[in-house]
């Protein structure tokens, strides 16, 4: 007797591995009573049971031979002879060859096998398979079988809108106005499939795409513009955050969009965002001022000749109005001292010397 190779999930003990047929020498073991016979498809009915539901039972292939390699030949060297001497078994040859042939065989059986999966010898098959193949050429290939799918959803999705390729079908929704992301929305396609896949599809459309993605964006900007009387974003933007030192917030709310648009905008033209630009202006300012009313050029040469001249900070405070805390820094870096007055808080006092 075998040795029990398992148990199956309704109970049935197994006396050969699932997904193999067990040879031993010309014979083959049954799954189920681990005999050792020349044709397990004949003793099945020992058992009850159908060649069919052994296979799926224990994971063999629907065509999977249930006989030992002697009785194979045998039947081999019989349908031989039959083959030649019996014109039905001729004519049903001759058929199928043609089939096979013309494909419709693999047709049928790609049909017949779709949605049902795998049993577990052909899984060990096609691992073995794949075994063999070195890691490169998996890798190619799997390559060209992405970029032929590419293609593929490409040509349907410009076949659909009425276009003859995806380029033409972009550059025109580009010249509408429409984004990238709102074109693979409109295509049915994820939100990023063509800034991902269009320079591989087509490099010359992805190019002119990138091209017009400024003219496209500065669009939601004209009607801003030619409200106030500017030419063009660029010096829009350059009057009102550079001259009048407005802030991202203040530029938004008249321009009637987020303040993202207007951060973006300033990257795109070049200009350098400052944080706090009305109160950074307005520190600057006051700083001036309180120079010239001391009779300096600035506070920082100022403090320098007071300090130069033995004053305490305390002194120096008392004379000028100003806290040391503001002073010290104004020595120290007058562009941070002007940060540190547009922030939240405005440190006012300290330890005189």
């Amino acid at each position: 007797m075998r040795p029990v190779a398992g148990v199956l999930a309704d109970g049935t003990t197994f006396y050969a591995p699932v997904g193999e047929v067990a040879v031993d020498g010309a014979l083959v073991v049954c799954h189920l009573c681990g005999r050792s016979l020349r044709s397990v498809s004949a003793h099945l009915r020992v058992h009850g049971w159908s060649a069919d539901a052994y296979r799926e039972a224990f994971g063999l292939e629907r065509r999977q031979s249930l006989e030992g390699p002697d009785t194979r030949k045998l039947r081999a060297a019989a349908f031989t002879s039959r083959l030649l001497f019996e014109p039905a078994v001729r004519d049903g040859s001759a058929a199928g060859r043609e089939r096979a042939r013309a494909g419709q065989l693999a047709r049928d059986a790609a049909a017949a096998a779709k949605g049902r999966r795998f049993p577990p010898q052909r899984r060990t098959k096609a691992l073995r398979a794949l075994a063999a193949i070195p890691p490169e050429v998996i890798a190619r290939a799997n390559k060209q079988r992405a970029r032929r799918r590419l293609h593929r959803v490409a040509a349907v999705v410009a076949r659909q809108h009425g276009y003859p390729d995806i380029g033409a079908f972009v550059l025109d929704q580009v010249a509408a106005g429409a984004s990238l992301a709102a074109t693979c929305r409109q295509a049915g396609l994820g939100k990023d499939w063509l800034s991902r896949h269009l320079p591989a599809l087509d490099p010359a459309a992805a190019a002119a795409a990138r091209q017009r993605r400024p003219e496209r964006l500065d669009a939601r900007w004209r009607p801003v513009i030619a409200r106030v009387g500017f030419p063009d974003v660029a010096s829009y933007l350059h009057q009102r955050h550079i001259i009048e030192h407005r802030t991202v917030n203040a530029i938004a709310a008249e321009a009637g969009l987020a303040h993202h648009a207007v951060e973006s905008a300033l990257r795109r033209h070049g200009l350098t965002r400052t944080a706090h630009a009305a109160k950074r202006h307005a520190a600057r300012q006051r700083a001036a001022q309180a120079a010239v009313e001391l009779g300096f050029g600035s506070i920082a040469g100022y403090v320098s000749d007071r300090r130069a001249a033995g004053w305490t900070w305390r002194d120096i405070s008392a004379e000028s109005g100003q806290p040391q805390a503001w002073l010290r820094r104004h020595q120290a870096d007058p562009d941070q001292a002007s940060a540190a007055a547009a922030g939240p808080r405005d440190t006012v006092g300290s330890r005189p010397s």
